[in-house]
């Protein structure tokens, strides 16, 4: 658990094994969207701050009105959706999840690695990520059919630049191909930026990334100038 005095949230507590750890540390927040388990969870909980409903309704700007650690067994068909909306509110500091170990691999790969894409260099651009272990199917029941992780993230930004997240989705389209035919639409030249034609996007890391994505909005945004004042 993060060493801190936040408020903390958590998402799909099911009947509360975590829930009671958490509720012993700190103040909790939770948001189940089983009316079932709403009920036992208000009985066994009476002083836990219970939301019942679906935590992305709720989410708008922010999922609390103050600082807080997101610290949850994520179900994992929305794992991937819930972190990047942690990583996007400003109010969420820290986050430790138990979530799918091919998620997890995902946004803690470092370049050159097979799982680095946009998920690793958005991470990394907003937090600190470590995968803490992973946990094997027979440490639940009933038990998955893979593997799972608990991954940490602790944030040194309050967000991530959403156009930037475009530009990533873009430049890894298609990851077999190299970064001149991905960024094609940008009129983008590799060795404008010290880079080799065949380059491909795992090979690069997130602060060129981030140059490369700068760079070039600025030439469009000139360009767009540019057109404009030969058309007055």
């Amino acid at each position: 658990m993060p060493n801190t005095d936040n408020l903390v949230v958590e998402i799909g507590p099911g009947l509360g094994d975590l829930t009671e750890k958490l509720l012993e540390k700190r103040r909790v927040t939770a948001f189940e969207i089983d009316k079932e388990l709403c009920e036992i969870l208000k009985e066994k909980f009476p002083n836990l701050n219970l939301k019942c409903g679906d935590v992305l309704e709720y989410w708008q700007e922010s999922l609390a009105d103050e600082d807080y650690d997101l610290i949850a067994n994520l179900p994992y068909y929305v794992a991937t959706n819930i972190i990047l909306k942690a990583l996007r509110d400003k109010n969420a500091k820290n986050i430790v999840v138990l979530i799918q170990k091919e998620v997890a691999d995902k946004f803690a790969a470092k370049p050159g690695e097979k799982n680095y894409g946009s998920l690793a260099i958005l991470a990394q651009q907003v937090a600190d990520v470590k995968k803490l272990f992973d946990i094997p199917p027979g440490a639940f029941v009933p038990s998955p059919k893979v593997m799972s992780s608990v991954i940490s993230f602790s944030k040194f930004k309050d967000s991530y630049d959403e156009e930037f997240a475009k530009f990533l989705k873009i430049a890894f389209a298609n990851p077999r191909k190299t970064l001149k035919k991905n960024l094609s639409v940008y009129d983008f030249k590799p060795q404008e930026f010290g880079l080799a034609d065949t380059i491909r996007p795992h090979q690069v890391d997130g602060s060129t990334f981030f140059r490369l994505f700068s760079a070039l909005k600025e030439r469009s945004k000139n360009g767009k100038r540019n057109k404009s004042t030969r058309s007055d």
